[in-house]
């Protein structure tokens, strides 16, 4: 942190201006003097602008956060992926996490935060509107930074502050009580200021203030963050002494979920959504349309994003605009990336919302037919529909269909083009037999290995909203209000009302929650703060065997999907314990701090599991 601190007040002494056109206009400068900043209103937004640059990528990274859950798994090599997953990392190592999750990294975006929220306050840029407007957005930064911080090492130091050279630099780690407290107060502070305020796209708002506050109070009351609860069910946790700055060691959970739920109800009342004041099913193709649009921000969807992380067609690469080579199949040249695994697949309903079952005859003849439509919306499969071929492959599949599987044809076995044995680029096929397909443009135009796409990273969704409102419902006995909003995302997800009740309704809302905000860094943090990623991080990584048999009189030269030709047999298996061999131990709950950042300030109290 010291180290940090100093640069990044080095580097804001001379800011250099530069910004696009939509977020605001100021009179271009080489740089200014930081004594200069705070007295005009161009630099001043422009400092402001400043602050988002810790957001980076946002999710969207080659490799995503969904690789360090039971979503996907990361197919390349030489990635620190699998030093998280199978537990091996300590305060040397810490594995992987994106650069924007890193302890160092977020503190950077604090003192950026820090140094403007400091500078408004103190300086006079003529404009009280733009001030208070330009405060907001730096006071839920400082926020959004913080609550990364919290979710994934606990309480932390809180510094409201910008350092300076002359400014101590022992900073213990607050109780997480306290930084819980410290969110909520700035979360506050921002919806007042940016409240009717109508913002460039990904700028803060006022609805995103509110969305931070409903998410980080649910992820108080939750079980994890519950001393007692937690240590009971943790004997790792149950030793470590310094547990106040994990959760809380008094007050009343139920309490808890009751401030947790009028958060929650906050933004339900106070903005809307996509499509949620739906009364009955949409049919099955609408709501696949309905997913789509969502996750691709288009055609309407886009209302149902909160705040989200933009990107354009210039600047920097590895965002999302880049999702469809990073994640594509191989056999278009892409990378495959982030790959879903049989456990999340198994997790997606059938039409008529039923329960998928390996050990239902027809299921598993079959385990993509009849599936509820946000799996065709989120997930490549074998024979699923994609995008025509390029060039140099088209001859090779005229049907444009994603092939992920083993068949016979008339001159042998053909392995499927987006394999690893395939004949395109096989060093990138998927290791599981799936590709994603959420976040992609299927747009026949664009080439996903040549050109970019627009999508933005959706932090907060009004969907989140209300999957949080249903938790804090059913946390504190409103079933009803949990039902009848758990069945608003059913609807437009084309799948029947549910009237479950006690653990069926609990089940039934998690399996939701999994499916609905897949890929979207929910996950991670639900497994924990529920206590079950010994269950689901630490169950086997299963993949599919896809095989495709001729049979009797069939005749193939070109293979495509096809059961009047093939009879197809569907094996699922573990994933090769030599590429990945997932464990859970209980110091995975949190991230390490690295050794660096204690050395440089001894009061830092190390995560428990890692000394």
């Amino acid at each position: 942190m010291k180290n940090n601190s100093f640069m990044c007040l080095l580097t804001l002494l001379f800011i250099t201006v530069s910004c696009n056109d939509d977020f605001t206009n100021i009179t271009p400068t080489d740089g200014a003097p930081e004594s200069a900043i705070w007295n005009d209103p161009g630099l001043a937004a422009a400092a402001v602008t400043n602050v988002y640059e810790n957001l980076l990528t946002g999710g969207f990274g080659p490799e995503m956060l969904s690789s360090l859950t039971d979503e996907s798994v990361y197919i390349h090599t030489g990635s620190s992926l699998n030093t998280t997953t199978e537990g091996r990392a300590n305060s040397s190592n810490t594995g992987f996490i994106a650069q924007e999750n890193q302890w160092d990294y977020i503190f950077v975006g604090v003192r950026n935060a820090n140094l403007a929220i400091k500078g408004l306050q103190e300086g006079d840029i003529g404009d009280d509107a733009l001030k208070d407007r330009l405060l907001g957005e730096a006071t839920f930064l400082r926020a959004f930074y913080y609550h990364k911080l919290v979710r994934f090492y606990g309480g932390v130091p809180i510094i409201e502050t910008p350092f300076d050279l002359d400014s101590e630099f022992t900073n213990p780690r607050n109780t997480y009580e306290e930084c819980i407290e410290f969110i909520v107060k700035d979360c506050d502070a921002a919806f007042s200021l940016l409240d009717g305020e109508s913002m460039d796209g990904g700028r803060a708002t006022a609805d995103a203030a509110l969305a931070l506050k409903a998410r980080m109070l649910m992820d108080a009351a939750s079980d994890l963050h519950d001393a007692s609860i937690a240590t009971a069910n943790s004997s790792l946790l149950s030793g470590f002494s310094n547990y106040e700055i994990l959760g809380y060691t008094s007050g009343d959970q139920q309490a808890r979920w009751v401030r947790a739920k009028n958060a929650a109800q906050a933004v339900l009342d106070y903005t809307t959504g996509y499509k949620t004041g739906l009364s009955a099913p949409e049919s099955l193709e609408d709501a696949k349309e309905n997913y789509i649009s969502v996750s691709l921000a288009q055609n309407g969807g886009e209302a149902d994003i909160l705040w989200e992380r933009q990107f354009n067609t210039e600047g920097d690469e590895w965002g999302g605009k880049r999702i469809g080579l990073f994640n594509g199949p191989n056999g278009y040249h892409n990378w495959a990336g982030n790959v879903p695994i049989q456990n999340l697949i198994d997790a997606y309903a059938m039409e008529d919302g039923s329960d998928f079952d390996w050990d239902n005859p027809t299921h598993a003849a079959a385990p993509y037919e009849n599936r509820e439509p946000r799996f065709y919306a989120s997930i490549l499969y074998d024979g699923a529909d994609w995008k025509p071929r390029t060039d140099d492959v088209a001859s090779r599949d005229p049907a444009n269909q994603v092939q992920t599987g083993s068949y016979e044809i008339n001159s042998g076995v053909w392995p499927g083009l987006d394999t690893r044995e395939g004949p395109v680029e096989d060093w990138n096929g998927t290791r599981t037999g799936y590709y994603v397909r959420k976040f992609i443009n299927n747009d026949p135009s664009i080439v996903d290995f040549q050109q970019f796409q627009t999508i933005p990273w959706p932090f907060f969704r009004y969907t989140e909203a209300m999957l949080n409102f249903v938790e804090t419902c059913i946390e504190t006995g409103d079933e009803a209000n949990a039902i009848a909003w758990l069945n608003k995302v059913r609807y437009r997800a084309g799948l029947p009302a549910i009237s479950a009740t006690g653990e069926d309704l609990v089940t039934a809302y998690k399996k939701e929650r999994r499916v609905e905000l897949a890929y979207e860094e929910s996950r991670y943090h639900d497994i924990r703060r529920w206590m079950v990623a010994d269950e689901t991080h630490g169950a086997p990584v299963k993949i599919i065997n896809v095989a495709g048999a001729l049979k009797a009189g069939a005749s193939v030269d070109t293979y495509a999907y096809d059961k009047d030709n093939y009879d197809y047999t569907y094996t699922v298996q573990d994933i090769d314990p030599g590429f990945e061999n997932r464990v859970w131990l209980d110091k995975m709950y949190y991230l390490p701090i690295h050794i660096s950042q204690i050395q440089a300030d001894p009061s830092l109290v190390q995560n428990p599991g890692y000394e």
